[in-house]
């Protein structure tokens, strides 16, 4: 009870806080709150806490607050999906709305969340450029035309519309203080609005300034306005600066280069730091702060991560499929859990010290305790030189093998596990997209042979590939597929380019030779995977970081702001008494306000990584016993001897060879078997099958609606996991 009550609480205390700092949003474009908030600037000047603990506590600290509690709010365990019953059909905002190739599959929710948006940023526009034009006056320094003068008034408040977005744009690639967890959005998932927010702060920037370059231009006023580097107000050429440093991350960003030259996109996506920067240069502090949430999270983030993955690693056993995957063993300690579809964040100094891969975890942490898996398929530079690594190994016959050295990030997962809520489940695979399935079906299969916890009653497996040797990467769930388990589960596989295949599953799984080589701890330095630290620990650290910060940022504000600025307080004070609207321009430096704030915020950051490099340090002494070996042995052992253990069970999948999947008849199929009302469908795979599979969804969920007997027969949640970014 007491549980339930503060989950309540906590939930409730950040939606104030959120609805709070969107009415903030909501109010700044107005006169109301610029006289408002000028005359709380003003007051708070003469107190300790000053201008700018004020900005700082009112602007930035609602997003972190929400982070810091929604870590408190996860730090609770979940509770056991127990007492199994009909679940009535609802509307799911994970279903497809716009199935696009341009912007992907938009869900309800998404697309709920993107109006509001886009609401935002026209009344933020309305509201400033009306303003403007009914106050329109020309610039004493610039005699321009009265269309230039528009002109030059609409692209700048185009800038603010960048700016909205720049505000949100690091939020979703947070990973472990992300702020999604609470919706139980994936980070793999949430990249997307990255790259949403991201291309619409290009377009505006561009706008922005292109746009305002124009007017100068025609109005010969370029060199004049651009290479000055002003006490006080915008410093342009700091603004140009950050615009080509961002159309260079645009850039090099677009598929066409990421996936082809993963490096360039990597390297390049690093000056971020310096667009950063020089952004703050250009808009000036009073501007930073609504940004500041976004980027005061995601460089403690990235402290935390660079603090976990500094600890190296090592692979226990790799095993090389006929498909050119390879899956690979790694120890952890047995304290460290994950959910299923989890992923990991690896990297291999020998191959490259700066680069870093996602994959998805195909193993349970309730049946290996002391060890997880992944599969890589090769598929570019990095997997190549990775296979090469341990086909040379296994090829050299040496007794002591050269331990693969590695670092780890994460694990990385939902917070809590949706799948297992359904009655049945449909799962549709496409490649080396299984991987999050193998994970999933061990956890199901494990959880059914336990009595109380609810678990799907019937699945089906639809998989995927371009050759018979792909089957081979179902190796790691071949005794779940020999064996009768609680959950009815059937497999369907799909090769698209053999024909006339006449084998069963069962004689394609014994033919498949898997080679395997152990490496062993042995003269190796390296730890056990730790995994991050806990929530209730991050939100400490979090509060923390935030004090050191406003410490910093009020010390230094009255350590380095020129006196001669409180001189003009007294002035303008008396002047907003009087009933003035106009407040006396502050004399120093913009750009020392700008410099206060970098040094605060690294002041911080340098703190929160000494706690946190103590911490670790902390539980890797804790945890430097040596790793159960029998544990990896056995599960080894048991890997070898899936294939043998096969049973006439398998023989009942199918395997369809020379065709596609028709997903119409499929869907139909299931929607027959099914006779409840729960049904969940997850999808991972190429971009083309999410979308198909999607339409199908969308399709057969509007057939029910529209069927007025069977209206309430089913409901198709859908769900789509990444195996990639």
């Amino acid at each position: 009870m007491a549980k339930g009550f503060t989950l309540v609480a906590l939930r409730a205390l950040m939606i104030s806080i959120f609805l709070g700092w969107i009415s903030l949003w909501i109010l700044r474009p107005t006169n109301l709150w610029t006289r408002a908030w000028r005359q709380a600037e003003e007051a708070m000047k003469h107190t300790f806490f000053g201008y700018y603990g004020l900005n700082f506590v009112v602007l930035s600290f609602p997003v972190v607050a929400i982070s810091m509690i929604g870590l408190i709010y996860l730090s609770f365990p979940p509770q056991n999906l127990r007492n199994r019953g009909n679940v009535e059909p609802q509307i799911s905002v994970s279903n497809p709305i716009i199935i696009s190739q341009f912007i992907g599959i938009v869900s309800c929710f998404e697309l709920v969340a993107l109006l509001l948006f886009l609401l935002l940023l026209a009344w933020t526009f309305y509201a400033r450029i009306s303003n403007d034009f009914k106050k329109l006056m020309p610039v004493k320094s610039m005699k321009l035309d009265l269309w230039q003068l528009k002109y030059l008034r609409v692209a700048t408040r185009f800038g603010l519309l960048a700016e909205a977005c720049l505000a949100l744009l690091l939020l979703p690639v947070l990973r472990g203080l992300s702020v999604f967890r609470l919706w139980n959005i994936q980070f793999e998932a949430s990249v997307k609005y990255h790259i949403w927010l991201g291309t619409a702060m290009i377009f505006f920037a561009m706008f922005h300034g292109g746009s305002i370059l124009f007017i100068w231009l025609v109005s010969h006023h370029f060199e004049d306005e651009i290479w000055r580097w002003q006490r006080t107000g915008r410093i342009y050429l700091a603004g140009l600066i950050a615009l080509v440093m961002g159309l260079l991350m645009w850039i090099t960003s677009l598929p066409q280069i990421r996936r082809k030259k993963f490096e360039v996109f990597y390297y390049t996506h690093h000056l971020y730091i310096i667009f950063l920067v020089f952004f703050l240069f250009h808009a000036g502090d009073r501007h930073f702060y609504w940004v500041l949430p976004g980027i005061f999270l995601f460089g403690l983030d990235k402290v935390l991560r660079t603090v976990q993955s500094r600890t190296e690693s090592y692979v226990l056993s790799a095993s090389l499929f006929p498909c050119n995957a390879i899956e690979l063993v790694i120890p952890k300690v047995p304290s460290l859990t994950y959910a299923p579809s989890s992923v990991i964040f690896m990297n291999v100094p020998s191959i490259s010290r700066f680069e870093w891969h996602p994959f998805s975890i195909t193993s349970s942490s309730i049946l290996d305790r002391h060890t997880m898996s992944v599969m890589v398929k090769c598929e570019g530079g990095w997997t190549e030189s990775l296979y090469n690594m341990v086909q040379a190994t296994l090829g050299s016959g040496n007794d002591q093998k050269t331990n693969i050295r590695i670092r780890v990030e994460g694990p990385q997962g939902p917070a809590l596990v949706d799948f297992l809520r359904y009655e049945n489940m449909l799962l549709v695979a496409g490649g080396v997209g299984i991987t999050p399935f193998l994970s999933i079906l061990q956890e199901i299969a494990c959880v059914s042979s336990k009595p109380g916890f609810r678990y799907p009653k019937r699945m089906q497996l639809l998989f995927v590939v371009k050759t018979c040797q792909d089957i081979s990467m179902l190796i790691p769930i071949s005794s779940i597929l020999s064996k009768p388990i609680d959950v009815h589960l059937k497999l369907k596989v799909y090769v698209t380019r053999e024909k006339h295949s006449t084998s069963t599953l069962r004689e394609l799984l014994s033919r498949s030779v898997v080679q395997t080589v152990c490496f062993g701890p042995a003269g190796c330095s390296g730890f056990p995977v730790l995994g991050p630290e806990s929530s209730r620990w991050l939100a400490t650290l979090l509060g923390i970081t935030v004090i050191a910060f406003i410490i910093a940022l009020i010390g230094l504000s009255h350590v380095l702001i020129p006196a001669e600025k409180m001189k003009n307080v007294a002035g303008s004070m008396k002047l907003v008494a009087s009933g003035g609207n106009k407040i006396a321009k502050e004399k120093s430096p913009s750009w020392v306000a700008d410099l206060v704030i970098i040094a605060s915020y690294f002041i911080a950051l340098t703190i929160a990584g000494l706690l946190a490099t103590i911490q670790h340090r902390r539980q890797r002494q804790r945890q430097r016993d040596t790793l159960n070996m029998s544990s990896a042995e056995e599960q080894k052992a048991r890997d070898r001897n899936l294939i043998e253990s096969t049973s006439a069970h398998v023989d009942e999948h199918e395997i369809h060879c020379g065709e596609r999947p028709d997903f119409e008849e499929i869907f139909s199929e299931f929607r027959k078997e099914s006779r409840t009302s729960n049904a969940g469908v997850l999808v991972c795979g190429p971009e083309s099958m999410k979308q198909s599979v999607a339409s199908m969804c969308r399709k057969t969920s509007e057939c029910f609606i529209g069927d007025g007997q069977r209206g309430t027969d089913m409901n198709l949640s859908f769900h789509s996991l990444n195996f990639n970014l």
